[in-house]
């Protein structure tokens, strides 16, 4: 019989899900194909550290984690991704650049 290897003893599903549908991500590593991404070969790179996409979907996987899918708009493509693999988009980064209004002068 096969021994499932599991990353960690935390049970991710015995709490709400960390993002909803639609929120802005940011992956903070590189993602490789695990041979579950078809049409890419294995160890192909599929998402870089930095890429920032939005939550579509939610799944979970082994009875233990929640499973974010993903839509990276600039490649064109969902990934299933964990948390550990996810971190926000600050909304205030977003208009951070965004200039403020002058004063009005009496």
């Amino acid at each position: 019989m096969n021994k499932i290897v599991r990353d960690s003893d935390v049970v991710e599903l015995s709490g709400p899900p960390v993002f909803s549908f639609g929120d802005k991500v940011r992956a903070n590593r590189t993602i490789r194909n695990d041979g579950t991404f078809r049409g890419k070969e294995i160890g192909e790179v599929l998402v870089k550290k930095g890429e920032v996409g939005y939550v579509v979907s939610i799944g979970t996987f082994l009875q233990q984690f929640y499973i974010y899918g993903v839509e990276f708009l600039e490649r064109g493509y969902r990934v299933g991704m964990k948390r550990k693999e996810l971190e926000p988009v600050d909304p205030c980064e977003e208009i951070d650049d965004l200039p403020l209004p002058e004063e009005a002068v009496s």
